[in-house]
């Protein structure tokens, strides 16, 4: 992703990082409103490019699985029903994606989540998911 793209805990959808203030930073929604607001230090953000999920073997960056979603679905957005479907549904969906997911320590809500913000990244345009092109682990400790 060429934007540094990020979840804010306690606020529902993502972020992209526009600019950085001395004790905060300035995010822009990623949806239709591309709403401007500051995030503290005491906000927990997480830059996606971060994020990994558990396989039977090593953790899978979340920016590869964005990417082979992607290609699964065609570009287009998730083909099930994720918020009302079966976990077994949930769950075998999940499995063309990434085969080999931990099934026990990779739990519905995290796929439910996927999802969500796979969902979001497509509306908006954001799908060059594996071209990571800006650091972004200093976006997770911020001094105040």
């Amino acid at each position: 992703m060429k934007q540094t793209i990020l979840s804010i805990s306690g606020k529902p959808g993502l972020y992209i990082l526009k600019s950085r203030g001395k004790a905060n930073l300035i995010v822009e929604k990623v949806d239709e409103t591309h709403k401007r607001m500051p995030v503290f230090a005491s906000d927990s953000v997480t830059s996606l490019n971060d994020i990994a999920m558990y396989t039977n073997a090593d953790d899978v960056p979340l920016t590869k699985i964005l990417a082979d979603l992607y290609k699964v679905e065609n570009g287009a957005e998730v083909s099930i029903n994720y918020k009302k479907c079966s976990s077994k549904e949930l769950r075998d969906h999940f499995a063309k994606v990434l085969p080999d997911f931990d099934q026990d320590r990779v739990h519905d809500s995290d796929i439910k989540k996927l999802y969500q913000w796979y969902n979001i990244l497509v509306k908006n345009g954001i799908t060059d998911f594996e071209n990571n092109t800006e650091a972004s682990a200093e976006e997770n400790e911020q001094e105040g």
